[in-house]
């Protein structure tokens, strides 16, 4: 497809899904908005080149548990609502990106100013709030993007929100492949990239598969720090998996594998 067009269809999926959210939302019930933003997001992946292929969803929880995995790109984000739509927690720059920041936070994404400590502690008070009151949170705890090809610190901080509220810990993993079967870190929002830049970066290196690998539940415990450091054990270990899939000498056999065995093409 052309470059330029491909572009002016994403841009014009945005302002639909603008659209839908003020047109269509208020009278929604609560399934609906999930079915709405769920598709959006598939086709969004779809206008990307991009397609999604979830492993180990049998492990998925769906009420009361904070989401946490590593963070490479804006669109990771709408890699996880195609899986399960999620409200989020973000820096606060995003809530004035345009279309994308009015979309985030119509969507109950938490803002949160980290450099301020009595921000980040009102953030973990919303946050252990509402996964008491039963629903599902994601928050990207190494606090910046990475080129996903390992993983940065995770901080504990937010972790805490899971503490209080006695919930379950879900670790989900990301992987970016490209058309041969190799990692890819196109997707990557890194340095001084723009957004924009890094658009075009998604646009110019597909066609990709978002590879998400669902992990095991983590009770929850009394200290966050530990907390913390077992969910990004868990990250890690399904980031060696995805890699060792992907870096195999019969790329194209062990495609066909985890698509028709161990993953869900959606």
């Amino acid at each position: 497809m052309n470059f330029t067009l491909a572009k002016a269809r994403l841009g014009l999926h945005l302002l639909h899904g603008m659209w839908t959210v003020a047109t269509r939302f208020p009278q929604a019930s609560a399934e609906r908005k999930l079915e709405l933003t769920r598709a959006w997001s598939l086709k969004l992946l779809r206008l990307a080149g991009m397609k999604l292929v979830v492993h180990h969803d049998e492990a998925r929880l769906d009420r009361s548990a904070l989401v946490v995995g590593n963070h490479i790109s804006w669109i990771d984000i709408y890699v996880i609502n195609a899986w399960r739509p999620t409200p989020f927690v973000s820096k606060a720059e995003v809530r004035h990106w345009p279309v994308v920041g009015w979309l985030a936070h119509q969507l109950g994404t938490i803002f949160v100013h980290r450099e301020k400590r009595r921000d980040a502690h009102r953030t973990m008070h919303e946050m252990a709030a509402r996964l008491q009151a039963g629903e599902v949170m994601c928050m990207f705890p190494e606090g910046t993007t990475s080129d996903g090809l390992g993983l940065l610190p995770f901080h504990s901080n937010l972790f805490q929100a899971a503490v209080s509220a006695g919930c379950r810990v879900q670790p989900i993993c990301l992987l970016y492949e490209d058309a041969h079967g190799r990692q890819s870190t196109a997707p990557a929002y890194i340095g001084d990239m723009s957004l924009a830049e890094s658009v075009d970066a998604v646009l110019r290196g597909g066609p990709l598969t978002a590879h998400l690998y669902v992990g095991e539940a983590i009770e929850a415990t009394t200290d966050r720090r530990q907390l913390a450091a077992a969910a990004r054990d868990a990250v890690t270990a399904s980031l060696a998996a995805l890699q060792s899939r992907s870096t195999t000498s019969d790329r194209e056999a062990h495609r066909r594998d985890i698509r028709s065995n161990e993953g869900i093409e959606l």
